[in-house]
């Protein structure tokens, strides 16, 4: 449905349906705030069911890694005085293993989920919380991006979302060889204006 320049498709709507799931199902069973659920949901939908699986495996693979960290901040931070100081330098350091840890695994796709589920866990678990608060919440991804993939297999878009998708990823692949073509193009010139020197 076009208004203008302005476009509702099916994959917004499943976006709004997977939140609206996810506060609904929170709400009855009392499990607390849906954000990180309802986060991992809007990351993980994608155009359809093949894609989201492949972004939501890496995305669990980093929001496990993520929540890892999370845990072993929570330790480091009971264990020494939890001090500004500490989270400064720790909570960097951390990034640093997420992402090192991530690209020697070949899981770069999730890179930014572990990053944000590691300081959402870290910077939002209440003080006297145990480990058990950061495992919640990263079962809470795995609800989240269960959600999406489950909606993704369920509602399928028409052929014609199909088509417009298909024809996004080739524009994109389009854009994408064109900026490889002119890089070549320059590298080639380089290397001509430096032989002929």
């Amino acid at each position: 449905m076009h208004f203008g320049r302005f476009r509702l498709g099916m994959r917004t709507f499943k976006t709004a349906l997977a939140v609206m799931i996810c506060l609904l199902l929170f709400h009855l069973l009392d499990r607390g705030s849906p954000l990180i659920a309802a986060l991992a949901a809007v990351f993980s939908l994608r155009q359809d069911l093949n894609t989201s699986l492949s972004f939501g495996r890496s995305r669990i693979l980093g929001n496990s890694i993520g929540g890892f960290f999370a845990l072993a901040y929570i330790y480091i931070r009971d264990y020494v005085y939890h001090s500004f100081s500490m989270e400064l330098i720790v909570l960097p350091l951390m990034v640093i293993l997420v992402i090192v840890i991530s690209d020697g695994i070949d899981n770069n796709s999730g890179i930014i989920s572990a990053i944000a589920t590691m300081l959402l866990i870290s910077l939002s678990i209440p003080q006297g919380e145990s480990a058990i608060y950061a495992l919640n919440r990263v079962l809470d991804t795995f609800i989240g991006t269960l959600i999406a993939i489950i909606l993704n297999g369920v509602i399928r878009p028409p052929e014609i979302e199909k088509e417009k998708a298909i024809e996004e990823d080739l524009d994109e692949l389009r854009k994408k060889e064109a900026e490889l073509s002119k890089m070549l193009t320059e590298v080639q010139q380089q290397i001509k204006d430096q032989s002929d020197d």
